[in-house]
């Protein structure tokens, strides 16, 4: 059976494996001197610290999304409305993860994370409609 929000669900798989190859590749320096500056210095050493605060908030809010994905395809929902806010919230997970690593910019990042948390409401405002009435 396939169903459309397993789509957005992979993406963001992708995404946390991604952060997880380049806060590997920040590290690199540092745990096996792979890419150290000439006085040994890590290159990425600012930069690390944010990739990894990334990465550990891509199994906070999200978690609300997959259960709210997964109560959908249970219940067999296949709602353009519900695809539409699942590729929001990755929209979202994606500009998150570019303006807290790339920027650094918590006011910006604070809107940005806004595009997911209505996402993943929108999602969980379409559970109740089939659990508690259908």
């Amino acid at each position: 059976m396939s169903h459309a929000l397993i789509a957005p669900m992979l993406a963001h798989v992708g995404l946390a494996g991604f952060l997880y190859v380049l806060l590997t590749l920040a590290r690199a320096p540092s745990i096996w001197g792979i890419g150290r500056r000439a006085d040994g210095s890590n290159p990425w050493a600012e930069v690390e610290p944010r990739i990894s605060a990334n990465l550990s908030n891509q199994f906070e809010w999200p978690l609300l999304f997959y259960v709210a994905c997964l109560l959908l395809i249970q219940a067999g929902v296949q709602s353009p409305l519900a695809t539409w806010l699942a590729w929001g919230f990755i929209g979202g997970r994606l500009a998150h993860s570019l303006v807290q690593i790339g920027t650094g910019n918590v006011r910006l990042r604070g809107l940005v994370f806004t595009l997911n948390f209505l996402a993943a409401l929108g999602l969980w405002a379409l559970v109740p409609q089939l659990y508690l009435h259908g």
